[in-house]
């Protein structure tokens, strides 16, 4: 049960320099290289909506912003069109692993960096099977991604958890002990206190159709390396394929908006009211979630990226069907 937030961290937001796409990306990799903010691939839809038969268009892009009053740049090209990945800063490199394309999804993980301006791209081990929708964050030198689904029509979600330490160059992913939950995708995963955090997403089953149709999930769970998983209380409401991972504070782990499954299937498409323009706080000393004050924006499938002593999030999903080309800083 969550509380209404007396000790409320009252996070600070703001408007950096919106991406200069009018449609803007979901599920983009961002990440800072010698102190400069990349953003780069993901997908929309730049002609008619899912609802219209419209089609998905993935992008090869890297943009950077040098500042938080500067103009984004294009810096050069993934490469290939990709989005729907993992993505974290290690020292001076953009870690990317998995994702999707117009084709499937893929295995592939490589690093990008700023070389006085110029991007560069180094490869790096593949993960243990191609996979997109997946949860990650980096605890300490060691980067986790949890589950995912392993094809673009899959129907049941990845039982998995592949970790890799990026501090020893000759490192290849490690399968560790998975989520004990339902196997998930696009769960919330975090960082705090040398754990690894995951919370919510959904799980998938066939429908009468054949098709794929949600599991809403609200359990937590967190994974201690040398010590396994432990069950969390759950999460005060659904929350999937909100801007992760969540940013960590000193008070614990911070989620805002994301998809609460109370929309699903609305009609008409056009008139979706978005996700929830609110906040939780999960605080690991005392194992409590607290309410926080309400989040300005309707987000789902974007990155969280810390810079210049805050947190970015850069684009992703308005509301169904529809991206933003907003960025959000996030500060205490």
């Amino acid at each position: 049960m969550a509380t209404a937030a007396a000790s409320d961290p009252a996070l600070k937001w703001e408007k950096l320099p919106a991406l200069p796409d009018a449609e803007g990306f979901a599920s983009m990799y961002s990440g800072v290289s010698h102190g400069v903010l990349l953003a780069a691939g993901g997908a929309n839809f730049p002609g008619k909506r899912p609802w219209e038969g419209g089609t998905k268009v993935w992008y090869d892009t890297v943009w950077t912003l040098n500042q938080p009053t500067g103009t984004w740049q294009k810096a050069g090209q993934l490469p290939q069109p990709l989005g729907y990945g993992a993505s974290a800063t290690w020292e001076d490199e953009v870690i990317c692993a998995g994702g999707s394309h117009s084709t499937g999804h893929v295995a592939d993980a490589f690093a990008l960096r700023l070389d006085q301006g110029k991007l560069v791209t180094r490869s790096l081990p593949k993960l243990p099977k191609p996979c997109a929708n997946m949860s990650w964050a980096l605890v300490n030198e060691v980067l986790y991604i949890s589950g995912g689904i392993d094809r673009p029509d899959a129907t049941s979600a990845m039982a998995t958890l592949w970790a890799l330490r990026l501090s020893d160059a000759a490192a290849t992913w490690q399968e560790l002990p998975p989520c004990p939950g339902t196997p998930r995708m696009l769960a919330v995963a975090g960082s705090w206190g040398g754990a690894f955090y995951l919370f919510g997403g959904a799980g998938l089953q066939a429908g009468p159709d054949g098709q794929a149709s949600r599991i809403w999930l609200k359990d937590a769970w967190r994974y201690s390396p040398g010590e396994g998983w432990e069950k969390l209380p759950d999460l005060p409401r659904v929350v999937v394929a909100a801007p992760s991972p969540a940013p960590s504070i000193a008070e614990g782990l911070v989620i805002t908006s994301g998809d609460d499954g109370s929309k699903a299937g609305f009609k008409p498409e056009t008139g979706h009211p978005g996700f929830p323009k609110s906040g939780l706080l999960f605080v690991p000393r005392t194992g409590t979630w607290l309410e926080l004050a309400s989040v300005p924006f309707s987000l789902a499938t974007a990155p969280v990226t810390a810079w210049q002593g805050g947190w970015v999030i850069p684009s992703g999903e308005a509301r169904p069907g529809y991206r933003t080309p907003q960025v959000w800083f996030m500060k205490r």
